[in-house]
């Protein structure tokens, strides 16, 4: 009788610390899965952006590629999938549809890079539109009241010949006390510009700023931003993102006290002089090549994990569609005694590790 009484005053224990256990870091206090292996989606989700909605789930959005969604092979038109967890994803739906996909740009343009923002009670969906070598690629919006659509489209943003920046793809849109910025940039320099306040289109007199790069460089693109403990923190990729298991990209990290100070790296050398291209987060190995076009979100006990595209070695070049399985993986990420930003071995995880921590009970 004495161990029944103390399993089940042990078992209310455990009961109570779970319901309070977030944001308090108490291990254990999670429905969702303990453990994890890369990849958490395949074959193919190049690209990612990622937002929590209000029923709890997360959802991420993907470049437009061939791949297997909703057991099809085909093509998704910007995919969308859901986890609750970060690890277990399953399908939604695509934005776009052969026959609804944007038509301002070239014939046959892409929807690429999506970026993913809410503004108000609207959610904010950007993405690129463009071919390989396009002379003039741009940046649209669509809209919807929830992650998962229906969407509208609205056109386009800005491009290249109304911005003036050579190669405008690859956004990240925020929020910052009450206006609405876009950064962008692909191998052209950095640019960051002040939009409408529905974040629809560039607000009238509104000048793009050179925030890193130049415009004949071959440096970095999809930029990223996060804040923590503050310092704004903003993930670059560079190298070649799409030759299969050759790819070369990485990714590496700036910070800055404000969204419009120089960014700089743990010595203070700026991203704008070109002294710097940051600090190293992460780069491909013997198993996995190519990891890079991130995103971050945090779990419930605050953790950072940063969400982002590679390639498994063992699939050789041609293995699935146009893009060879650019899967989508997921690492915690640490923060070393300067304050910057890596993954465990600098290098994608791709054995068991720890899940990210989420209550049972938010939503």
């Amino acid at each position: 009788m004495k161990k029944r009484a103390l399993a089940l005053i042990l078992a209310a224990l455990c009961l109570f610390l779970c319901a309070a256990c977030a944001p308090e870091k108490v291990p254990g206090c999670t429905d969702g899965p303990k453990t994890y292996a890369n990849p958490v989606f395949t074959p193919v989700f190049a690209d990612p952006c990622i937002i929590r909605g209000d029923d709890g789930y997360f959802y991420a959005y993907a470049t437009e590629d061939y791949g297997n969604y909703g057991g099809e092979d085909r093509i998704g038109y910007l995919p969308i999938i859901r986890s609750k967890d970060l690890v277990s994803w399953e399908y939604v739906a695509d934005v776009f549809s052969e026959e609804t996909k944007p038509a301002w740009g070239k014939y046959n343009s892409g929807t690429w890079a999506p970026d993913i923002v809410r503004i108000g009670n609207t959610y904010n969906l950007y993405y690129s539109l463009s071919v390989w070598n396009d002379a003039n690629p741009g940046i649209g919006v669509c809209t919807a009241p929830h992650p998962a659509g229906p969407w509208t489209d609205h056109g386009m943003v800005l491009d290249s010949q109304s911005s003036g920046v050579n190669n405008s793809i690859d956004s990240f849109t925020f929020e910052y006390e009450g206006e609405v910025y876009m950064i962008w940039g692909s191998y052209r320099g950095l640019y960051m510009i002040r939009l409408t306040a529905d974040g629809l289109q560039v607000a009238e007199g509104a000048e793009p700023v050179r925030i890193g790069g130049y415009a004949d460089s071959s440096s970095f693109e999809a930029a990223y931003m996060i804040e923590r403990e503050g310092y704004y923190y903003l993930f670059l990729s560079l190298g070649h993102c799409c030759e299969g298991i050759r790819s070369t990209y990485y990714v590496n990290v700036v910070r800055a006290e404000t969204p419009f100070d120089a960014w700089t790296d743990r010595e203070g050398n700026t991203l704008l002089d070109g002294r710097t291209t940051g600090e190293l987060v992460v780069k491909g190995d013997a198993d996995v090549a190519g990891p890079g076009h991130n995103c971050v979100i945090a779990d419930d006990n605050g953790e950072f994990w940063m969400v982002y595209h590679a390639y498994e070695t063992k699939y050789a070049l041609g293995t699935y569609g146009s893009s060879p399985r650019r899967s989508l993986f997921i690492d915690k990420l640490l923060w070393d005694e300067d304050g910057f930003p890596y993954l465990e071995g600098y290098a994608p995880s791709y054995s068991e590790q720890e899940a990210p921590f989420f209550r049972s009970d938010v939503s």
